[in-house]
């Protein structure tokens, strides 16, 4: 928009009186051209600020979590009861073993996937799904879960003591592990949770050293 001023409109008394009005028409037509600079320019930022904070939400949609589908969510609810038990069967190897090598192993266990239960639990948790009870359930027979042991078998390796009980731990424990390394090949093939196919691959690394080692304990 531009407004035009006739200077000449003004028609002077004296020279100085023209030069007064001269520089106040000047100063006026300033000031509405900076005013209307000032109102468009307070259009474009508020427009502009309302697509800026659109944008972030979007982003900070997009980056809020990664997909997840059913393989990922079956993974962590089932893995998580199978991790439990090698902790419980890790626990029982205090007071019950000789063998030093044989306590190393089930304390190292216990280490490992102690925090891996969290990480699982904070899967679910972000995915808004549920831990499954298992509680009271049959192991040994659940679906999915494959070396999972029995009541019966939990009951037969916490009665039992020194080598006996290193053999009971090491042939269970190496059951249990195969049957968490099939579970988690499963998580890697089809799963889409890049952070849960990564923990599914560090399963399958860390549980398939551990029997070697387990094996040659045994072998010993």
């Amino acid at each position: 928009m531009r407004i035009t001023l006739n200077l000449h409109a003004f028609k002077p008394a004296s020279s100085r009186g023209a030069k007064r009005r001269a520089t106040a028409a000047l100063a006026l037509a300033a000031t509405l051209s900076l005013g209307l600079a000032a109102c468009g320019n307070g259009d474009s930022d508020s427009s502009g600020g309302h697509g800026g904070h659109s944008n972030s939400d979007s982003s900070g949609s997009a980056e809020s979590g990664a997909d997840f589908n059913d393989s990922d969510v079956t993974f962590a609810q089932q893995m998580i009861p199978h991790h439990e038990q090698a902790t419980e069967m890790a626990a029982l190897a205090e007071g019950r073993t000789q063998n030093a090598e044989v306590l190393a192993l089930a304390q190292q266990i216990a280490d490992a996937q102690g925090p891996e239960i969290e990480t699982m639990q904070g899967f679910l948790e972000d995915w808004g799904a549920e831990e499954v009870d298992h509680e009271g359930m049959d192991h040994e027979g659940m679906p999915g879960m494959d070396g999972m042991m029995s009541e019966e078998d939990m009951a037969s390796l916490e009665d039992s003591s020194g080598s006996e009980f290193d053999e009971a731990f090491l042939t269970m424990m190496i059951e249990h592990h195969e049957g968490a390394i099939e579970m988690a090949e499963t998580e890697q093939e089809d799963g889409e949770n890049p952070e849960a196919v990564a923990l599914a691959g560090q399963i399958v690394e860390d549980q398939t050293a551990e029997i070697a080692t387990m094996q040659e304990l045994l072998n010993s």
